[in-house]
């Protein structure tokens, strides 16, 4: 969940055909299992970046939400970086990162992409987070892809 003014952001990865509301604010959709298999409905899933969206399975999280940044600003990249995520095939290491793509590397990459604090970040106790080093893996090579800013001044 992301909260930015008055506005809850729900933030998922689930499979296309799962939840039917037009607005659930799809922002990528990509293959499950195979990219052969994708061109199949059953095989697809959308990653929903949606103002008062719901996350189905919430109740059943390890621990309450974790909050990484109360900088509105931060929280606004975050929103506008998941615009621009990656679609990647789920359950797959395409990037030979050790992991397969899901919703943690999803997660991963837009915090990491935005500049947070990824060392101070960590699984909730008892918990582990599958994928996630998929995203930060991708977050580091499109980072260091960039080429210098000769100015400074990030243009």
């Amino acid at each position: 969940m992301l909260c930015l003014g008055d506005v809850t952001y729900a933030v998922e990865m689930g499979p296309v055909w799962n939840v039917s509301d037009g607005g659930r604010g799809v922002v990528a959709e990509g293959p499950v299992g195979s990219t052969w298999l994708g061109r199949f409905r059953a095989f697809r899933y959308e990653v929903r970046c949606w103002p008062g969206g719901r996350i189905p399975d919430v109740a059943e999280a390890v621990e309450s939400p974790l909050r990484t940044t109360s900088d509105p600003a931060r929280v606004a990249a975050v929103l506008e970086m998941f615009r621009a995520i990656p679609a990647l095939t789920w359950g797959r290491d395409e990037l030979g990162a050790g992991e397969m793509w899901n919703s943690n590397s999803a997660v991963a990459w837009a915090l990491a992409r935005t500049g947070h604090d990824m060392e101070a970040i960590v699984p909730p106790q008892g918990g582990r987070a599958p994928g996630w080093t998929s995203g930060l893996v991708l977050a580091h090579r499109q980072t260091t892809a960039l080429p210098p800013d000769p100015d400074g001044d990030g243009s």
